[in-house]
């Protein structure tokens, strides 16, 4: 199959606005609800960067589903403010994913962080795809390898979707190869967005957001970022700002907004970790720990200026 022709749809690179300020009287429903369903008795660390970033980002309440057991030890240690729930297989048998979701009013929910590859990953994106309860839905990691195998997973949805694949991901859901320059890129993205009725952000140098005929182009981030857990952190970055959102709509400024405005933040992370501590010695956690700053700076920046 032939590569796409390239696309002559103009590309963004404007710098995002910031998240809107939340009123002096709010309570955390104001501020958004998360749903996360990540990490796994081998990948525990997905669950906790993740749960770190939505935190940070300024989720009200940010509740993991723990799938295997061990989360319900480690995560209460390293983000005591998440809120946790056993979803673990032996709970399970009683009741359904779906039984659950249905009970539950989140603003956004984020998957796959962590899961692992399988029928159980499979399940759970299904179940959160097809579940208006859980608002906005981000589709990270092994999310993206299941609805590769299986595209039907996700249907077209009302509420806003996004899928954040890094180029390897990105191939197997097109099935095919990303070509590394901008133009291949951004038709890249295009045809995902249109091919999943989604969002798309896709990862690397300069990243890719396409959503319908629209496409940006990130100006944040560095080469340090190429390390494990980085994407993480993104999600959950982008599933508190959609949460806030959903908690508050705020006119013009809509779920596309809130996703650039995660884009952009998380790299700007990326380069204020990057200037203290050098790219190589850059690892994902600095990424959450420097948020708050990059939150900061983007609030004072203009749109009319990079930052």
């Amino acid at each position: 199959m032939s590569p796409p022709a390239r696309s002559a749809v103009p590309v963004d690179e404007s710098v995002p606005r910031p998240l809107p300020e939340l009123p002096a009287q709010c309570h955390k429903g104001d501020a958004g609800r998360v749903l996360l369903v990540c990490g796994s008795r081998l990948m525990p660390g997905a669950a906790v960067l993740a749960l770190r970033a939505a935190t940070r980002a300024g989720a009200g309440l940010a509740t993991l589903a723990a799938l295997d057991r061990e989360l319900l030890a480690i995560a209460p240690l390293s983000v005591p403010e998440a809120v946790l729930l056993d979803w673990s297989e032996p709970e399970l048998a009683g009741a359904s994913f779906e039984s659950r979701l249905r009970s539950r009013e989140d603003h956004a929910s984020l998957v796959g962080p962590g899961l692992g590859r399988g029928p159980r990953t499979a399940r759970v994106v299904a179940a959160l795809a097809n579940e208006s309860s859980v608002g906005a839905l981000v589709l990270d990691a092994d999310a993206l390898n299941e609805l590769a195998q299986d595209p039907g997973l996700l249907p077209r949805r009302a509420a806003f979707t996004v899928l954040t694949p890094h180029p390897g991901e990105a191939a197997r859901l097109l099935g095919r190869g990303i070509p590394a320059d901008d133009g291949g890129r951004a038709a890249c993205a295009r045809e995902l967005a249109a091919k999943y009725g989604a969002a798309v952000v896709l990862k690397g140098r300069r990243s890719v957001i396409a959503w319908a005929d629209r496409v940006f182009v990130n100006g944040t981030g560095n080469a340090g970022m190429a390390t494990a857990g980085a994407g993480d952190v993104l999600a959950g970055i982008a599933a508190a700002y959609l949460a806030a959102v959903g908690a508050r709509p705020q006119g013009d400024f809509t779920a596309l907004e809130a996703l650039r405005a995660a884009v952009h933040v998380h790299g700007l992370a990326g380069d204020l970790a990057a200037r203290d501590l050098g790219q190589r010695a850059l690892i994902a956690s600095d990424l959450a720990a420097y948020l708050p700053a990059a939150q900061r700076s983007h609030a004072t920046c203009s749109p009319a200026r990079s930052c």
